[in-house]
C-alpha cells in the first residue's frame, strides 16, 4: 500500500500583525482552483466533528472521492486498501489532508482530549436519500490502542 496515495501535504504560512510584524497565528492553503492538488474539483465542502475518543465510520462512498483535512483537535485516519490498514494523522498543528477515493473504506477516530473538526471537501454535492454510502466494520483492527482516560 503506498501512503502517498493517500496524503497531500499542505501549505502553511505564519501570518503577521500589521503593527509590529510578530507572528499572529498561521494559514493554511486546504485547497486553490489553480494549483491542482485536487484532481476532481470539490462541488461540497462541509465540517464534521467527532468527540473524544470517538469513531466515524468505517464506511464506504460508492460514488463520491472525499479529501478530509482536521481543522480542530487530531484524529487518525485508517483506510482499509487490499486487507491491510493504512493510519494518517491529521491535526490543526500537521493539518495533513487525506485522500479517500470512491469505493475505499475508511474511518477516522478522534485521539484529542476535546471534540474535533474535519473540513471535507468532496466532489459529489450530497443530497438526502442519495443511498451512495455504506457502513463496514473493520472487525480486525485494534481501535483500542487509541483509547485513553
Amino acid at each position: 500500500m503506498n501512503e502517498k496515495e493517500y496524503i497531500i501535504e499542505l501549505e502553511k504560512h505564519p501570518t503577521k500583525d500589521i503593527k509590529d510584524n510578530h507572528v499572529n497565528g498561521s494559514l493554511t492553503v486546504i485547497w486553490r482552483d489553480w494549483d491542482k492538488i485536487i484532481e476532481k474539483e470539490p462541488k461540497m465542502v462541509y465540517t464534521s466533528s467527532v468527540n473524544k475518543g470517538e469513531i466515524k465510520g468505517p464506511h464506504i462512498h460508492t460514488k463520491r472521492n472525499s479529501h478530509f483535512v482536521c481543522i480542530h483537535g487530531k484524529v487518525i485516519f485508517v483506510i482499509k486498501h487490499e486487507n491491510e490498514y493504512l493510519e494518517i494523522e491529521s491535526s490543526e498543528k500537521n493539518p495533513v489532508m487525506v485522500f479517500i477515493p470512491k469505493g475505499v473504506a475508511s474511518a477516522h477516530i478522534n485521539i484529542s482530549n476535546e471534540s474535533s473538526t474535519v473540513l471535507a471537501l468532496a466532489d459529489i454535492a450530497w443530497k438526502p436519500n442519495d443511498n451512495e454510502m455504506h457502513n463496514t466494520t473493520f472487525d480486525d483492527y485494534d481501535w483500542e490502542k487509541f483509547k485513553h482516560d
